[in-house]
């Protein structure tokens, strides 16, 4: 697959956004890069292209929050996150990407607004249960394996769990982290890495420490209400950008 330059310019704008929302804010608007290089390229490749990528920005925002996770949250989203892989990889090239992008996309939406519905109109938070986590990590993984965007069920559940920022960040580090890696054996399987491919996420490789260094440096400029509040901002972003990318 030959590059235009509008391409390597998308892609690389696409990197750099998605390094930045790794780094800062646990890949809360990481799913911009596949809808975005799909301008520009099949979604096929779009997808396989970023993998090799988002598992560089992974280890590097794991590095950056070692121990800070936590540990017992992890344990659920997983055990429900590799079932979720194992279905992404059958359903993949069978199960329309818009809808999956459609229906992840709605439940973010949702839930930015009952959150903003909280501001106003404030209650006694409900904490989601275990059984909750398990369900979020297999739609995450499902979503995550079908178009990268995984971010949105496992922030919802996360979301329910008070944590300090560092906390909540170095979490999704270490859930993307495994997820992403996981995901390298079924494209491997479906032949989705060609070398030109593989020789193009090279060169586009040095914006990924750039892109996570710029994400760390916001959000521990951001004080603890600003970044969640960020955050949910960020999340209902993401919503109407998976919503569009269904619809369009």
């Amino acid at each position: 697959m030959d590059f235009s330059l509008s391409a390597w310019l998308v892609s690389a704008v696409a990197i750099l956004l998605t390094g930045v929302a790794k780094g800062g804010f646990g890949g809360v608007f990481g799913g911009i890069a596949v809808p975005l290089m799909s301008l520009v390229m099949p979604p096929e490749a779009a997808a396989a292209l970023t993998l090799p990528l988002l598992c560089l920005m992974d280890l590097s925002s794991v590095r950056l929050y070692w121990r800070r996770w936590d540990a017992r949250e992890l344990k659920l989203l997983l055990s429900g996150a590799l079932l979720g892989i194992a279905l992404g990889a059958l359903a993949f090239g069978l199960l329309p990407a818009w809808s999956i992008k459609l229906a992840i996309g709605g439940l973010a939406l949702l839930f930015a607004l009952q959150r903003l519905w909280l501001r106003f109109f404030p209650a006694t938070p409900r904490q989601l249960g275990p059984q909750v986590g398990r369900i979020a990590g297999l739609l995450g993984g499902l979503t995550s394996t079908l178009a990268h965007a995984g971010g949105p069920p496992v922030l919802v559940y996360l979301f329910s769990r008070p944590m300090p920022k560092e906390r909540f960040v170095a979490t999704l580090a270490v859930f993307f982290t495994v997820v992403n890696l996981v995901k390298l054996l079924p494209y491997l399987a479906l032949h989705l890495f060609t070398a030109s491919l593989l020789w193009q996420c090279l060169l586009l490789a040095p914006l990924v420490p750039l892109g996570v260094w710029l994400g760390v440096r916001l959000q521990r400029r951001l004080p603890e209400q600003a970044f969640f509040s960020t955050a949910i901002v960020l999340l209902a972003l993401s919503g109407v950008q998976l919503v569009y990318s269904a619809l369009a």
